[in-house]
Order: C-alpha cells, then sequence, then structure tokens
C-alpha cells in the first residue's frame, strides 16, 4: 500500500552536537525504498567548549544541550517555514546518558504540546541509514542489499554487523577497549595537535612524505581470526615512540607528519582487513559504512578500492551526514514507524549502552 508523506522532526543529543532536523519521508512502495526531503538541519556544536579539555566533559555536553535545544528548534521550524509535523524521532542511546535525557525531555514535552507520537532510535541503526540520504537510486537500483556488512566506526564505536535485514542484526565483532575515533583523538593529543583528533591526524597525513614510512607501528588484532577490534595497543606505541624522541623531533614537523600518515595508516588498515575478511567469509552483498570516521578521506578512497576490487556495493554517507547529526535520525525514525505503526513505543528512556539487536 502506497505510504504518505511523513514530516519528521528528529532530535539527536547523544554526544556534543546538538541536532535538530525536519525531514519529509516518502516510501515508494518497496521495503526500504523511500525518498527523502531534507526541509531544515541545524547543528550546535560543542567543538570549541570541549577542545581545552581533549575530549567531552557529559555534564558540560548536557548543560549545552539544554541551553541549545530551544535555540535550534526555533532555527529548524523557521527554515523548515513551521510545518505541520506528524512524528518525533529522538535518539535514546547509545551515548552519554546526561546529554540522552536532555533530548529525550525535550521530545517528550514536545510531543504533549502537539500531540504527536515519538520513535526511540538507536544511534547505530542511525548511522546505518544515513546512507539512506542522497543515495535512493543506487539502493532502489540494487535488487538485494542484505546480508551486508556494516562497519560503525566514530569516537565512541566500532563494530562491525551483520545485516540479514532491516532490522535484524548481529554484531561480528566490536572494540575490546578504544574505538578508532578515540585512537584519532589520544594520539593527536600526544602530537600536540588539537581536537577532535581525528581531522587534525588526516591534515597532517596528507602533508606527508609519499613512500614507505621510517615509523611503523603495530596493526592490533589483525592477523586474529575474529572480528574484533583493539585500538589501546596503538595509542601505546605512538607515545612510547614519541617519547623517546629528542625534543626538536618532537617538534618537527617532518616527524608530526610522518608519524600522522602512520597512525592514519595502521587504523585504516585494521578495519579494511577486519571488514573484508567478514565479505568473504559471510558472502554479503553490500557494505555499509557509518560513523564519524568515516568522513576520512583516505578511508573512503581505500574502502572504494578495495569494494570495486571486490565487486561488491558500497554504501558510504556524505561527509555531512557520517557525524552525528538528526537527519539519520528521521530516515531511521520512519523506517521504525513503518515497521511499528500503531504500536506503542513503551516507556521512553535513555539506555547510554543500547545495543543493536
Amino acid at each position: 500500500m502506497k505510504q504518505k508523506t511523513l514530516t519528521i522532526l528528529a532530535i539527536e543529543t547523544s554526544c556534543d552536537d546538538t541536532a535538530v532536523s525536519i525531514v519529509n519521508c516518502k516510501a515508494k512502495n518497496k521495503k526500504l525504498k523511500a525518498v527523502f526531503e531534507v526541509l531544515s538541519d541545524v547543528v550546535a556544536s560543542q567543538i570549541k567548549i570541549h577542545a581545552r579539555y581533549g575530549g567531552v566533559y557529559p555534564l558540560l555536553a548536557k548543560r549545552e544541550h539544554q541551553k541549545n535545544l530551544p535555540t535550534v528548534l526555533e532555527q529548524v521550524m523557521k527554515k523548515a517555514k513551521n510545518p505541520k509535523l506528524d512524528l518525533i524521532a529522538v535518539t535514546v542511546g547509545p551515548g552519554l546518558e546526561p546529554c540522552l535525557w536532555q533530548g529525550i525531555n525535550f521530545a517528550k514535552d514536545l510531543s504533549k504540546k502537539l500531540k504527536i507520537p515519538i520513535i526511540p532510535i538507536n544511534h547505530i541503526e542511525a548511522h546505518i541509514f544515513a546512507n539512506w540520504l542522497n543515495q535512493e537510486q543506487q539502493i532502489m537500483n540494487n535488487q538485494q542489499l542484505f546480508p551486508a556488512i556494516a562497519l560503525i566506526v566514530s569516537g565512541g564505536h566500532t563494530q562491525l554487523v551483520m545485516i540479514k535485514d532491516f532490522g535484524k542484526y548481529k554484531i561480528l565483532g566490536e572494540t575490546k577497549d578504544d574505538a578508532a575515533g578515540e585512537c584519532f583523538d589520544k594520539t593527536a593529543r600526544i602530537l600536540g595537535l588539537e581536537y577532535p583528533g581525528g581531522p587534525a591526524i588526516e591534515t597532517k597525513a596528507s602533508k606527508a612524505n609519499r613512500g614507505p614510512s621510517s615509523i611503523i607501528l603495530p596493526r592490533p588484532m589483525i592477523h586474529q581470526k575474529n572480528y574484533d577490534f583493539s585500538f589501546s595497543g596503538l595509542k601505546t606505541a605512538v607515545l612510547y615512540h614519541y617519547r623517546q624522541q629528542s625534543l626538536k623531533t618532537k617538534k618537527s614537523q617532518k616527524y608530526i607528519k610522518a608519524m600522522a600518515a602512520e597512525i592514519q595508516n595502521a587504523i585504516i588498515d585494521v578495519l579494511i582487513s577486519k571488514t573484508f575478511q567478514a565479505v568473504q567469509d559471510y558472502q554479503v552483498k553490500t557494505i555499509i559504512l557509518g560513523g564519524g570516521v568515516t568522513a576520512n578521506n583516505e578511508l573512503r578512497k581505500r574502502f572504494r578500492q578495495q569494494a570495486k576490487k571486490f565487486k561488491i556495493c558500497l554504501l558510504i554517507p556524505d561527509k555531512k551526514h557520517s557525524t552525528d547529526n538528526a537527519v539519520m535520525i528521521a530516515i531511521t525514525g520512519y523506517f521504525q514507524y513503518l515497521k511499528n505503526k500503531g504500536k506503542n513505543p513503551g516507556r521512553i528512556e535513555a539506555k547510554a549502552n543500547l545495543r543493536l539487536k
């Protein structure tokens, strides 16, 4: 049955970005094939506030969300020309619990005021469905997306997920300690680079000399016969190598650029190896990438090269929607609504450690 267009207000406050978006969603009569029109999308970043600490302080982030949400909502409604809303989608986890509660409570107040339902959204699932924006044609032309392997790589998560079908997930592997994005942040801090570390490392790496590096870092767990990750050992190796250098070398741009390039290559090597091992083992149709680390240009280039080599469909969200955003929350909310239409979502509460099921 043809679905009507739904206008969804989405709220995302899982970490340090206050994101609100309004999206028109319309099905195309086939499962998971839809067209999305972003009416407005605003993100209030807290990077400058947390940069001095080299990471996110949850209670400080909570305070900023509380301050930003009314302002961001006003901006979003104005940009969208105050449309009639049908649904609210809000992130309930995983994430920083104080931050999640700010978005949830804000959504609950709006729901009562506007008398429209709320759909609770898993942040990790939303990173997967960020790919459904601006890639509709590729998705619609692909007769069989599933089974697929999703790699979610961010500051807090590094997971390989088998997707048998929409809503049918199995976590194949995940990080045992630091996530890839966290490793970027911590190693950048060792080198004296700014926060967030991922873009800082990428910028320096892009200016490094091409060819074999004089710095060789470990690729943790790359040869283990599993799909798990570990990046704390890489961080420690960077720290030890850095401490062994003279003060002059530590301040040398040549050294910092070479180290940044090797850090980036080490992380990408592990991500590529584990992902394509899963592709071979499970004979999947598609690779789906998500999370802030997938905005890295070198990572995107190498995944495209490997996907071409393996002749497999690769979905990568545009850079704007790789990082935390509310558009991906709206898209996931739409599919969740179609799946659970008419069902009461139950008690909506923050779940800091929410997992895909």
